[in-house]
């Protein structure tokens, strides 16, 4: 229904055999940047502003190019970067594009190990400079670093603290930057290292460089970083000498899955992208564990390492339930029982009266849900029909049994998206004026007066669209009631790793606890709430406290539910409204491994993130006494 700002991305792709292995095998040298592109392009969906690519070609001569990237700003970035990626081969003659052995004397991005990565921004710092891999370049091919990741840090103060006070200087003060210069000081104290074990070996020249790009163990930068982290994060590197790693935070927020076979191993953020771009089996595609990472040397072998002791698993729910890609098979099922969980509320919402209530769901997202909740529905169907039947209390009238048989759930495809606002459209009254007709409905659907109507979307996190669009275009049906289902439950609290939900004004249902506050006389609560927090800036991280909880605790969810209705509903909806959330148990039981529910419940997996909500209430509760005042 309303379009969250998307996290980020990542794919990587190391051949283990040489390029004309891959020509031969399957008609092109060109086949990891084939599956590069392809395993990006089904990760679309994780980049809306920009994207790019890096890549290492192994044993290059000195005096030869041996790392490459390209970055694109905009919705068209995969294909951009990709096209500008062929481009360096437009000129060339068909017998010298076919020839392995040319490629990798001479062709730019003709190599054997590629890192790609898709952004959203969450820091709200956009721009060329801002889009992955980023790349610190140095003379020496080992301490080359290209880097990239999906996630945010809530840490970063310390981290940069902690790299200045030896003496580094980063350019900007961004957590990809941070994060490029300390690994990039401890890549060269490593690489150092190596160099004085093996000249005291007695080695010289390139045969030096060649011990050490054979012996480094990026295990060991990361053990020396990774554990002063706090956060959600898949981070990947590669180096110039054909070093590459993938690291996964040890709370497992973010996801990250691998595969691997005597040719290729690669990596996404997605299952199913792998199953599809390599068609290979669910079973054969492993996860990243918590804290763990993956390691590929420059011979091509692949090994798995823990490099931070892992944490309670909070791997996030939200992920099942919109942001990763509904094919994956397990996700798939997820959604469905979310969708089934719901059928209780829904049926007590429209007073168990089915022969007068229309199902539907809100493109696209919310679909799977949908299918569930039509299944939990003919259950529900199913047993009242069964339990008719099996009553001997009376004897069944023809027109009785066709009434029961007739019985059934009425599902229709009742909103349609219709069209997209561009940017150039204006701001203010005349955009939200557009806006109304986003969505468009099938009319003749339901019978005017006389139906509910019941739409599930995945969730109902700033309620801009139900305001400004679905509510008053559903109400044109003349439905009797009007039931908004979300199959997550209330997102009240922001998300710090990875996903751009970093206010609290943004949440419709913390605007509608302030409101509950307001209206019974009870605004000390957000007082004193405030001067906790704001006590406890400088705590400790260990005795830091969520007190944003406070400004939900005096009401139940069904409160707060009625209250969003207020607040959502335009004036002149003659329907009634109501909203349906899902329950916090209700989550669990569909998604019962990935227990991460900080944007529902406020239990932060880390102390960082704690310490960002209290600061984000404190800039809510200062930034009103600023426009109180003015």
């Amino acid at each position: 229904m309303e379009i969250l700002k998307h996290e980020c991305g990542v794919a990587m792709v190391r051949l283990l055999k040489p390029l004309e292995h891959y020509h031969e095998k399957y008609g092109s040298w060109m086949y990891g940047l084939n599956k590069l592109y392809l395993l990006m392009e089904k990760q679309h969906n994780r980049g809306q502003e920009g994207a790019g690519l890096a890549c290492v070609k192994l044993e290059a001569n000195a005096g030869e190019e041996y790392m490459f990237r390209e970055r694109a700003l905009g919705a068209g970035a995969i294909t951009e970067i990709f096209a500008n990626v062929h481009a360096h081969y437009r000129d060339l003659a068909p017998e010298q594009l076919n020839d392995p052995f040319f490629a990798k004397a001479n062709l730019p991005f003709a190599g054997e190990l590629y890192m790609g990565h898709l952004r959203y921004s969450t820091t709200g710092k956009s721009g060329l400079s801002y889009i992955h891999p980023f790349l610190r370049r140095n003379n020496w091919r080992a301490k080359n670093l290209a880097l990239c990741g999906n996630f945010n840090l809530t840490n970063v103060p310390e981290i940069f603290a902690n790299i200045t006070a030896i003496g580094q200087h980063p350019r900007k003060y961004a957590d990809t930057y941070i994060l490029l210069e300390q690994l990039g000081h401890r890549l060269d104290r490593e690489v150092e290292r190596l160099y004085l074990a093996c000249e005291a070996e007695g080695l010289k020249g390139m045969d030096i460089t060649r011990a050490i790009e054979d012996r480094i163990d990026l295990s060991n930068v990361l053990r020396r970083c990774a554990p002063g982290w706090d956060g959600g994060y898949v981070i990947c590197g590669i180096t110039g000498s054909g070093e590459s790693f993938s690291l996964r935070d040890p709370w497992g927020i973010r996801p990250a899955f691998y595969y691997a076979d005597d040719e290729v191993v690669v990596l996404a953020s997605e299952r199913p992208v792998i199953q599809t771009v390599m068609n290979v089996h669910v079973e054969d595609i492993r996860e990243l564990g918590r804290g763990e990472a993956l390691f590929i040397n420059k011979k091509g072998e692949w090994r798995t390492c823990q490099i931070v002791e892992p944490k309670a698993n909070k791997a996030c729910s939200f992920e099942r339930i919109y942001f990763s890609r509904g094919s994956d098979v397990d996700i798939y099922q997820e959604r469905k029982r979310l969708g089934k969980n719901l059928v209780p509320a829904i049926l007590k919402a429209v007073d168990y009266d089915l022969n007068h209530t229309v199902f539907s769901f809100i493109p696209n997202t919310a679909e799977v849900a949908y299918f569930g909740m039509q299944e939990g529905l003919e259950t529900y169907l199913n047993k009242l029909k069964r339990d008719w039947i099996a009553d001997r209390s009376h004897l069944l009238h023809e027109g009785e049994l066709e009434q029961i048989l007739s019985m059934r759930v009425r599902c229709e495809k009742v909103a349609i998206k219709d069209i997209k606002l561009r940017t150039f459209i204006a701001e203010g009254n005349s955009r939200n004026d557009l806006a109304a007709h986003v969505y468009d409905i099938t009319y003749g659907s339901l019978v005017p007066f006389e139906d509910n109507l019941v739409i599930i979307d995945d969730s109902i996190v700033r309620g801009t669209t139900l305001r400004q669009s679905i509510i008053g275009i559903l109400d044109r049906l003349r439905p009797r009631k009007i039931v908004i289902v979300s199959s997550s439950p209330q997102v009240r609290y922001p998300d710090y790793y990875g996903i751009d939900m970093a206010r609290m004004d943004e949440f419709i249902a913390f605007k509608a606890a302030v409101a509950l506050l307001k209206e019974r006389g009870m605004t000390s609560v957000l007082t004193e709430a405030y001067q906790k927090a704001k006590a406890q800036e400088a705590a400790p991280s260990e005795e830091l406290v969520n007190h944003v909880k406070a400004i939900y605790a005096p009401f139940t969810d069904e409160e707060i539910s009625r209250k969003m209705v207020e607040l959502l509903t335009p004036k002149g909806v003659q329907a009634e409204v109501e909203i349906v959330y899902q329950t916090l148990g209700g989550l669990h039981e569909s998604c019962p491994n990935h227990p991460g529910d900080w944007y529902f419940s406020g239990d932060y997996p880390t102390r960082g993130g704690v310490r960002l909500v209290n600061r984000a209430f404190i800039d809510y509760m200062e930034q009103e006494e600023t426009e109180y005042i003015q």
